[in-house]
């Protein structure tokens, strides 16, 4: 179900146990062949997917479309929040679904960048909220191992509008991907104890804006991306949704 399709009678008569998601994005720079709204269509669009696997178990909110990218602002088009102001927005959200008598939560996130502050909010509106069950997750997270099997290029590939993010574009919109403009991107390498992808974790971590790690915008090789490589990331992902949706309901 998406709750703003919903009239206000039809939303009261919902089930309280029935978990409610929000979608956490960006609207950021995607390099040269990605648009801004990258990181909210392909967040979206996993959401509705969800919602067609669960079309009565599942209740998704309007999704937040600009997340915390200060390290993507010296390209054009950025926008961002302070980790402040994220906080309390999404915060605010998940507390108006909670008036409402609404207590399964699950923070759906869809860019980087949101990752630490994705934790506080999981930590911070839980411990505030003890009679709620909360849940936060990243789509390449929530889905690695699956994940790990669909890759098709080596480590730094699976980046920032690389092999997936380009991958799902062109599944999902492929009139918005500029197809002659996908190159590979200008990874800048620091340390073996910092470098990471997606799928691959770094040891510790070291600030750099992304015109650092990669001029161009591109972190990653798209050039060998396809829709079937979308839609079968897509398909790993829901089904690892699907499964966090029915445990909370058994709660």
């Amino acid at each position: 179900m998406i709750w703003d399709q919903l009239t206000t009678f039809e939303l009261d008569a919902i089930d309280a146990s029935t978990p409610v998601i929000l979608p956490i994005a960006a609207t950021e720079q995607h390099g040269p062949h990605l648009p801004l709204a990258t990181d909210r269509m392909i967040g979206e669009f996993m959401c509705q997917q969800l919602h067609n696997a669960l079309p009565n178990r599942v209740l998704v909110l309007p999704s937040m479309q600009v997340g915390c990218s200060d390290h993507h602002m010296d390209f054009s088009g950025t926008l961002t929040l302070s980790h402040r102001n994220f906080l309390d927005c999404a915060s605010d959200l998940l507390s108006s679904a909670a008036h409402h008598d609404f207590y399964n939560f699950i923070i759906f996130n869809s860019h980087g960048g949101n990752q630490g502050i994705g934790q506080v909010l999981l930590e911070d509106f839980g411990y505030e909220n003890p009679d709620y069950n909360v849940v936060f997750t990243t789509w390449w997270r929530l889905a690695h191992e699956a994940l790990m099997d669909i890759t098709i290029t080596g480590p730094g590939g699976v980046g920032h509008a690389g092999e997936f993010e380009t991958s799902l574009m062109l599944y999902i919109a492929p009139e918005l991907v500029r197809k002659d403009l996908i190159i590979k991107g200008e990874n800048q390498d620091t340390f073996n104890w910092n470098d990471a992808d997606m799928l691959r974790g770094s040891k510790a971590g070291l600030y750099r804006a992304m015109d650092e790690m990669t001029p161009n915008g591109v972190f990653g090789d798209p050039t060998s991306s396809s829709a079937t490589q979308g839609e079968l990331i897509v398909e790993a992902v829901v089904k690892e949704l699907v499964q966090v949706v029915e445990d909370m309901q058994g709660l």
